[in-house]
């Protein structure tokens, strides 16, 4: 059975899983960044560029709607500023938990005379308050997984995708092979350990290890975006299937 959405431990249903989302990641947000860096070996910055790199064509265009959702302290949202236009729109940073947002508008709120900026954004990724048919763009890093409803999540970023707007979508995955097993020893044995030494709490990173288990797989999501009414649906594993970046498009002809 595909999971519907994030299930954090104790979580009776889909608003007290996002509640419990929402209050894990506040807490953890001082140390969030030394966290993510040190346990990807900052592996997690060539994945955000390779994103960007992605979307080029539409960064490029000055005059592109863009949000970056569940953007957390906004290591994404700077590498899509790298490929902005001065001139351009700023693009919309949106996270529902509030300490992240905070540290994320600390970095891409500081820019210079004429550069490219994003505007943070406190908004919950299942009920985005945006019109219909407004963006260009809506792209998010290792924030999808935890919603609380995968399909949900579609269906919005589908209502706010202009025809012809893009998604994309990078996330965890897990590789298959030696590397798979290496990786699944790494992740649920010393990846917890480490972030409890380093940000004082057992549960982010033991939830972390479960969240990515219970994902769906590139086939089965793509398939759940297919079914949303996304064209073009595709998945571009990074570093061995660590990672990967899943992109479509709202069609231009219902």
């Amino acid at each position: 059975m595909i999971a519907s959405g994030a299930k954090p431990l104790g979580a009776q249903d889909e608003t007290h899983a996002a509640q419990a989302v929402q209050q894990m990641f506040n807490t953890i947000a001082p140390r969030y960044d030394l966290l993510n860096h040190v346990l990807s070996a900052n592996i997690d910055r060539l994945w955000w560029r390779r994103a960007a790199l992605a979307f080029r064509s539409t960064l490029a265009d000055s005059n592109a709607a863009i949000l970056d959702i569940c953007c957390g302290t906004g290591d994404l949202t700077l590498a899509l500023l790298k490929r902005r236009p001065s001139d351009a729109r700023p693009i919309l940073a949106a996270d529902f938990a509030h300490a992240m947002l905070n540290r994320g508008a600390q970095k891409f709120g500081v820019t210079q005379l004429n550069q490219p900026h994003a505007i943070a954004l406190e908004a919950d990724a299942l009920h985005l308050p945006l019109r219909s048919q407004s963006l260009d763009l809506v792209i998010t890093s290792f924030g999808f997984r935890n919603l609380a409803n995968y399909e949900a999540g579609l269906r919005e970023f589908h209502r706010v995708l202009k025809p012809g707007g893009r998604l994309g979508i990078l996330e965890f995955s897990q590789p298959g092979g030696f590397i798979g097993k290496a990786y699944e020893l790494y992740f649920h044995r010393v990846l917890p350990i480490i972030g409890r030494l380093i940000c004082g709490k057992n549960g982010p990173y033991s939830y972390l290890p479960s969240s990515v288990g219970a994902f769906p797989s590139p086939p089965e999501l793509i398939e759940m975006m297919r079914r949303v009414g996304y064209s073009e649906c595709d998945w571009q594993p990074y570093t061995f299937g660590i990672a990967g970046l899943y992109t479509a498009a709202r069609p231009t002809v219902p």
